[in-house]
C-alpha cells in the first residue's frame, strides 16, 4: 500500500514539476512579449487625426490618445484647449520593435502631418496642437533628431520642419471618450455620428486618413 502510495505521490510531484516548468517557461515567453512592446510618445495637431493614422500601421498594438509636457498635471481637456497649460495633445504609440522600428514609426508620423507649420494643423492653432517628439532617454533624442535630418535631407517639405524634441513630463493618459475617437466614428450610425464632432470627423480627419491609407497601403495591417 505505501509502495502505491508513493508510486502515485511521485506522479504527481513529476506533474507538478513539470506544469511548473511550463509555466515558468511561458512566463518567459510573455515577459519577452512585454519587452518587445516599445512606446513612443508624439503628437502633430489634435491627437483624433494622429491616432487614426498610426494604429492602421503593421506591428502597432494599439494607440492612446493622451497629454504630453506643460506645467498643469493632471489636466483636462478643456483645460488643454485654453492653450495656457503647455500640455500637447498626444498620442502614445506601443509597438512590437521585432515588426517595426522607432525610426519608421517617426517618418509615418512625419508624413502624416504638416511639421512646418508653427503650433498649427490645419484648422487648430495654439501650442497643445504643436508637432512634437517627447523622448526619455538620450538614445530616443538622438533617433529622433537623426529621423528629422533624414526626413529635412530628402528634401520632403519645403519649409523647415520646426517639430521640437522635449523630455516626456507629465504624461497623461486622456478621456475614455477621446479613444479611438475616429474608428467610434467609422463604425456610427447617422444617428450615432450626429452626437458626435461628425463634421471635424468628415471634413478635416476623413480625408487625412484616407489619403494615408491609400499612399502607404503596403505598410498596413490587413482587414
Amino acid at each position: 500500500m505505501n509502495i502505491i502510495m508513493g508510486s502515485r505521490f511521485l506522479k504527481v510531484a513529476g506533474l507538478a514539476m513539470a506544469l511548473a516548468v511550463a509555466g515558468a517557461s511561458f512566463g518567459q515567453s510573455g515577459a519577452k512579449k512585454r519587452m518587445d512592446l516599445k512606446e513612443l510618445v508624439i503628437g502633430g495637431g489634435c491627437f483624433w487625426c494622429v491616432e487614426a493614422v498610426l494604429e492602421d500601421l503593421k506591428g502597432v498594438e494599439k494607440v492612446e490618445s493622451g497629454y504630453a509636457g506643460g506645467h498643469v498635471f493632471p489636466v483636462t481637456y478643456d483645460e488643454v484647449c485654453t492653450g495656457r497649460t503647455g500640455a500637447a495633445e498626444v498620442v502614445k504609440v506601443f509597438y512590437h520593435a521585432d515588426q517595426i522600428s522607432s525610426a519608421d514609426i517617426l517618418k509615418m508620423f512625419f508624413v502624416s502631418h504638416d511639421p512646418t507649420t508653427l503650433n498649427r494643423q490645419g484648422p487648430d492653432s495654439g501650442t497643445q496642437y504643436r508637432s512634437v517628439i517627447f523622448y526619455s532617454t538620450p538614445e530616443e533624442k538622438a533617433l529622433a533628431q537623426n529621423v528629422i535630418k533624414d526626413i529635412t535631407d530628402e528634401k520632403l517639405y519645403s519649409g523647415k520642419i520646426v517639430t521640437t524634441l522635449e523630455p516626456l513630463e507629465n504624461y497623461q493618459r486622456a478621456e475614455e471618450y477621446h479613444q479611438n475617437y475616429y474608428a467610434k466614428y467609422e463604425k456610427a450610425s447617422e444617428a450615432e455620428r450626429s452626437r458626435m464632432n461628425a463634421g471635424y470627423c468628415a471634413y478635416v480627419v476623413s480625408p487625412k486618413v484616407t489619403k494615408f491609407r491609400q499612399k502607404y497601403a503596403s505598410k498596413l495591417k490587413k482587414g
